[in-house]
């Protein structure tokens, strides 16, 4: 566990809390943005914290698509596509297809302590988390890839494999 995430990130006393999806709706009651997609680089910038979607999805201009600028956060749901059994196959897809940030701190986030990425896939996912949008460009093949529910890690892999290695995504 790194310097960022301390105990108090996942444990607590009592019934387990609801676990939110990182890569959520923008339209749920519960949504709230996680964080900016900025840069030329794309990447999430964390909001320190959350704001409710509700209050910030009417400031996005019309012809923008929230979730290209946004990252939202919702519960996650038992008839979620990217489920399996209490599994999240998407952030399987993203650890095997996307390269871990810079070893270190994970960037700091409200989410964590009830995160389902996190709860399956530690560290691991929250190194990825800032590189991924919860809408991906059309032109991102490897972004739709990964989307896709129906992607296997075997296709993943021999995408990269076709393509000369991960760092050819």
């Amino acid at each position: 566990m790194s310097a960022a995430a301390t105990e108090d990130d996942t444990t607590r006393p009592g019934p387990a809390p609801q676990a939110w999806c990182p890569s959520g709706v923008a339209d749920a009651p519960e949504s709230v943005v996680l964080g900016v997609r900025s840069g030329t680089d794309g990447r999430v910038t964390y909001l320190a914290d959350p704001v409710p979607a509700s209050g910030v999805l009417g400031m996005v201009p019309a012809d923008i698509e929230p979730r290209r600028v946004l990252r939202f956060a919702s519960h996650c749901v038992s008839n979620c596509v990217n489920r399996r059994g209490d599994d999240c196959t998407l952030i399987e897809r993203v650890v095997a297809a996307y390269p871990a940030a810079e070893p270190g701190n994970v960037p700091r986030c409200h989410l964590r302590a009830d995160c389902k990425w996190w709860g399956q896939a530690g560290v691991d996912a929250c190194r990825r988390c800032p590189a991924l949008a919860s809408r991906h460009h059309a032109d991102e093949e490897l972004a739709t890839l990964v989307a896709d529910p129906s992607t296997t890690l075997e296709q993943i892999d021999a995408r990269f494999a076709a393509a000369g290695g991960p760092e050819a995504g």
